[in-house]
């Protein structure tokens, strides 16, 4: 089991390392583009790419998030019961929540599909859109390894440390 952790850390950090890429190359773009507007030269395409890489950087960033529980928490509810409560309430949402990435995880799969068949592109520089549909897809299933990660760390007691 500790090689499922060690695998899904790796792949969740190589996810995040693609998101901060993206994120940099948008700063870049950005400021590349307001100069040249300046001098008259503007970027073509550049909202289309911009709003490609969000995509990429939410999607690609949330496995590594929720690896170190840098999401928020509320658990002022959770605080006052026993170890046993909590214990099973944090194993029942992450259930939950592997159910419903799965869910998305699996109908991003299809859409991509038919956005290969149908060669949908973007308007300005024709960039076809089922590469990041997959990519957030495969996003929503490596998000599932780490739940299935962090219920394995429950049942062994090392999920609050």
């Amino acid at each position: 089991m500790g090689g499922l952790l060690w695998l899904t850390e790796k792949m969740s950090r190589t996810f995040n390392w693609i998101a901060l890429c993206a994120l940099t190359f948008i700063m870049l773009l950005t400021v590349s583009d307001v100069v040249l507007r300046y001098f008259g030269h503007p970027i073509v395409g550049t909202f289309e790419i911009v709003g490609f890489c969000g995509a990429l950087i939410i999607g690609f960033a949330l496995p590594l998030t929720s690896w170190h529980r840098g999401h928020i928490f509320v658990d002022f509810l959770t605080v006052k019961m026993s170890k046993k409560i909590k214990k099973t309430m944090d194993i029942s949402t992450r259930i939950l929540c592997i159910t419903l990435f799965i869910i998305v995880g699996w109908n991003l799969f299809i859409y991509s599909q038919k956005l290969y068949r149908s060669g949908e592109v973007s308007l300005t520089i024709q960039i076809p859109f089922y590469p990041f549909s997959y990519g957030l897809g495969v996003a929503c299933f490596l998000q599932c390894l780490v739940l299935i990660a962090d219920v394995v760390k429950i049942f062994r007691g090392t999920y609050d440390e």
